[in-house]
């Protein structure tokens, strides 16, 4: 079964946790022990696991992006969005976790970001839980 989260975002680049839309999904799946796939649909979005415990690391993240990949470059796609393309690029549009007990495995500090980089838009994820063979 695979469960779509609906994301709406509210600026051109942005991190979203959706650490517990992604726990509730795995919850109610009734999964104990397995894996989890998240997977975001966009050429111009991504998703990535990074720290949640200081927003300053999202910021910082972004900043380096624009620094690395600016908005104004020398782009053949001419649609406004060429940044925004090779930044999703970049991050990734899957994550794969583990479940065990029922939870989501991540480290004291982590969370599950979907990484806005054309927005303000409404975006998806896609979670897909998968129990271990018994």
């Amino acid at each position: 079964m695979i469960t779509q989260l609906s994301i709406s975002t509210r600026r051109r680049a942005e991190f979203v946790h959706i650490t517990p839309d992604v726990q509730r999904v795995v919850r109610d799946s009734g999964v104990k022990s397995g894996t989890c796939l998240v997977y975001v649909p966009h050429t111009t979005a991504a998703v990535t696991i990074n720290e949640n415990a200081d927003p300053d690391v999202q910021r910082d993240i972004i900043a380096q992006l624009e620094r690395v990949v600016p908005r104004q470059g020398s782009y053949h796609h001419t649609e406004g969005n060429a940044d925004a393309h090779i930044k999703a690029s970049m991050i990734g549009s899957s994550v794969t976790l583990l479940v065990d007990d029922g939870a989501i495995v991540l480290g004291t500090w982590q969370g599950i970001f979907f990484c806005e980089f054309d927005g303000p838009r409404s975006r998806q994820a896609y979670v897909k839980v998968i129990a271990d063979a018994q």
